[in-house]
């Protein structure tokens, strides 16, 4: 630990968060802005549904660690919403579980701290033609996506949690189908401009106290 110690944002999630640091990516332009405010973690694995996720929240987020997060945006349903295969091989989560999954995250999470604030971030919407071009696979689906999506929503309603349904962020923007992605589903810079400027949008209105809003941080060694 390196100090002085500052806030600590942690990204949790699968590929989207994994590869946020790359290619001007979202986590990069969120640490960017937060440069001398507050630490933000990547802890992102590629492929990955909720179901992974529950299994190691006790390794990634320690009850017990003396220092807990200020902020955890998660990310699943991505992979989850993606169709079962017939071998079974696909990273499918039936929706049902996948609720009760980001529901045992939140309460995780919200065991860590009173201060441990949370947003979750939904499945984005994908170019499913895009996604056949450059991948060679349809196993997602935008009715999947947006059906996930809202599930999610309406969890962190009942959760009292903040959420950012992504399908619906992605949708209001012109093009967004030709410019949102990578192959179809990874995120390109203006797509991660769409998921970074939410992200600062609901931490600006949040009414938590301390604010973890950039402008209201204290600037390091001012």
């Amino acid at each position: 630990m390196v100090g002085p110690r500052r806030p600590q944002f942690v990204l949790f999630g699968s590929s989207i968060v994994e590869f946020s640091f790359a290619d001007e990516g979202w986590g990069a332009i969120l640490a960017g802005i937060y440069a001398r405010k507050a630490d933000v973690f990547l802890r992102g694995y590629g492929g990955w549904n909720s179901r992974q996720a529950v299994q190691v929240l006790d390794e990634v987020f320690p009850k017990d660690d003396e220092v807990q997060p200020s902020l955890v945006i998660v990310y699943f349903g991505g992979n989850d919403s993606v169709r079962p295969r017939p071998d079974g091989l696909s990273a499918h989560v039936p929706l049902p579980e996948y609720v009760e999954n980001m529901r045992k995250i939140s309460i995780h999470l919200k065991s860590l701290s009173d201060k441990t604030r949370i947003i979750f971030l939904t499945a984005p919407p994908v170019n499913e033609a895009q996604l056949l071009q450059v991948l060679g696979v349809d196993g997602r689906k935008n009715e999947l996506c947006q059906k996930y999506a809202d599930a999610c929503v309406e969890l962190c309603q009942e959760m009292g949690i903040k959420a950012i349904n992504l399908c619906n962020a992605f949708k209001k923007h012109d093009n967004w189908m030709a410019t949102c992605f990578t192959d179809g589903v990874h995120l390109s810079p203006t797509g991660s401009k769409i998921v970074a400027k939410e992200i600062l949008k609901v931490l600006m209105e949040a009414d938590w106290k301390p604010s973890l809003y950039w402008e209201d941080l204290p600037v390091e060694f001012a």
